[in-house]
């Protein structure tokens, strides 16, 4: 990629010198700790004026990220759903980042209100609080009542936001492709597709009419039961850039003091909490994707309310059925065939060593298979299989490396309210259920319709095919392309390696045989020989090890 075009693809160049001082100041600081120039280290320090050189690896990056703002920001919490990418050690770490933000005036969110409905605040709502209640990094909330009188918060969208974070993404577009072209360590995170993923979901979260229509929808999901409470969206209140919802008055799980304080049975409501979060997953295939306790509450009547229904997941009936059969393998102790399920999921590398897999996992059902159902650590499962799949290099899909953070984050903030609250206890009833879908005639039948379509559609194309070809056949053009994908390096590799080991073996006999001429009794074709020899073997190991195929 040539590096003079980047100016051209982002747009501010100002920007991107920021960026690139921030990585590199907190990615050289390991190798400058040797450098003790007062002057030098000065250049390393973070904000607070600490030694970054001292910091470890991790808590760099979440600090780098952070420094960078929003986008950046966002891109780590991504990352902290994606432990069989970056490791579970990061992936902790870049859960503890924050997206506070300092919030707007009021005349910039008034100028927001006039870009979306040409009217300021206060001629569409009977009281509009100018302090913010809260602010993150895309948006902050303001407290309202509506023309007819109902109590209301507006998320109001940071003004300009979209187009910082546009242009953050484009830069960090570019130095995904670098990173990939020039440093082949990182090509195992894949940045360009992770950088990729992460740019559509974000840009979904910057409209929001998606949680708009996420609340209506989980609402419509729960709405036989009424001790579970979602935010009732306004439209007509509500663009793109602004939502109006009802205001949920309670207390939030976070505050377990004040949960106990006012008397609420708090094992009960984990269990409660957690039926809910399992019945979005494996129930509707659609979640709510942050389920730590700053987003729940209990509202009067010991009701569960949800709030922040931006980002969510989905679950179709062909990952659901994936996903039981890794549950139900791990459950019934069944190491071979969890093995297969994780290799049939999951993206492998062409080394893969099946039995150290196979061993590995067969280690861990060992580990787990004594304990009780009420014991089991359902989190701390879930964290070894993601250990495991990374130590392969093996990269799940985004859906069930998302779902699996989902499940372990669901465990550990019911365990915050009830410290025995077992995970895995509650599931066992969806785990007879989905045995029982499994062999229901529904789910048979629906099995059967879709094989019947495929050897429809395989009778009807077939006669064409066969015609097609016996006729290539017979007038001789049909040709059969071989694809061999990466071999050409390959055979250059075993080439330059045959060469240079003919020729250190030539030169040797030479030198040995002393053939002329002869300088302090040393054959000088033999000596030039292996010196050659040698220089072409040590750039074969060097190309080798850049390549990252060096272990």
């Amino acid at each position: 990629m040539d590096l003079s075009s980047i100016p051209q693809i982002v747009r501010s160049s100002g920007r991107f010198r920021e960026v690139t001082k921030v990585l590199a100041k907190y990615g050289l600081a390991g190798w400058m700790a040797d450098v003790r120039v007062d002057w030098v280290q000065q250049l390393f320090r973070a904000n607070d004026g600490t030694q970054l050189s001292d910091r470890p690896i991790e808590e760099r990056i979440r600090c780098a990220l952070t420094e960078l703002g929003t986008t950046f920001i966002k891109l780590g919490q991504i990352l902290s759903t994606r432990p069989d990418l970056v490791g579970p050690e990061l992936a902790n770490e870049l859960s503890q980042l924050q997206s506070g933000a300092p919030a707007d005036d009021i005349k910039e969110v008034r100028k927001v209100f006039d870009a979306e409905f040409e009217h300021p605040p206060e001629e569409l709502f009977q009281s509009f609080d100018s302090e913010p209640l809260a602010s993150a990094s895309i948006a902050q909330i303001h407290h309202a009542v509506t023309l007819d009188g109902r109590q209301v918060v507006v998320k109001v969208q940071h003004r300009g936001i979209q187009e910082k974070i546009q242009n953050d993404l484009e830069i960090m577009g570019e130095l995904a492709k670098l990173a990939e072209g020039l440093a082949p360590q990182i090509k195992k995170f894949q940045p360009v597709n992770t950088v990729s993923e992460f740019s559509r979901t974000l840009l979904r979260e910057l409209d929001f009419g998606r949680e708009a229509r996420n609340l209506q929808q989980f609402a419509k999901n729960f709405r036989k039961d009424d001790g579970i409470c979602f935010p009732t969206p306004y439209s007509e209140t509500s663009s793109r850039r602004i939502l109006t919802m009802e205001f949920l008055e309670g207390i939030s799980l976070s505050h377990k003091v004040e949960l106990e304080k006012a008397g609420y049975d708090l094992k009960a409501l984990a269990k409660r909490g957690a039926s809910m979060f399992i019945d979005m997953i494996f129930r509707d295939g659609f979640y709510h994707a942050d389920p730590h306790p700053g987003n729940l509450m209990i509202l009067p009547g010991e009701v569960i309310g949800v709030i922040d229904c931006g980002m969510v997941g989905y679950i179709d009936e062909e990952l659901r059925e994936q996903v039981e059969d890794m549950l139900l393998a791990a459950v019934d102790e069944d190491s071979d065939r969890l093995a297969n399920i994780v290799v049939r999921l999951g993206q492998v590398p062409q080394d893969l060593d099946r039995t150290l897999l196979n061993s590995d996992i067969s280690d861990f059902v060992m580990d787990y298979r004594s304990q009780t159902l009420s014991e089991f650590n359902l989190s701390g499962a879930l964290n070894a299989i993601i250990s495991i799949v990374r130590r392969h290099n093996i990269v799940l899909p985004a859906r069930i490396a998302l779902l699996l953070k989902v499940l372990v984050m669901l465990e550990g903030t019911a365990q915050q309210l009830s410290p025995d609250f077992s995970l895995a206890e509650l599931m066992e009833p969806y785990r007879e259920e989905a045995i029982r879908r499994r062999l229901s005639p529904i789910r048979l039948f629906r099995r059967l319709q879709t094989t019947y379509r495929d050897w429809n559609h395989l009778a009807e194309v077939l006669p064409v095919d066969l015609a097609d070809i016996l006729s290539r056949l017979k007038t001789g053009r049909f040709d059969i392309h071989l694809d061999h994908r990466r071999l050409d390096s390959t055979v250059n590799r075993l080439v330059m390696g045959i060469i240079s080991a003919a020729l250190f073996v030539g030169s040797a006999t030479l030198w040995s045989a002393k053939v002329p001429p002869v300088l302090w009794e040393y054959s000088l074709p033999g000596a030039f020989g292996c010196g050659v020899a040698v220089m072409l073997g040590l750039r074969l190991l060097y190309a080798i090890r850049r390549s990252g195929d060096l272990h």
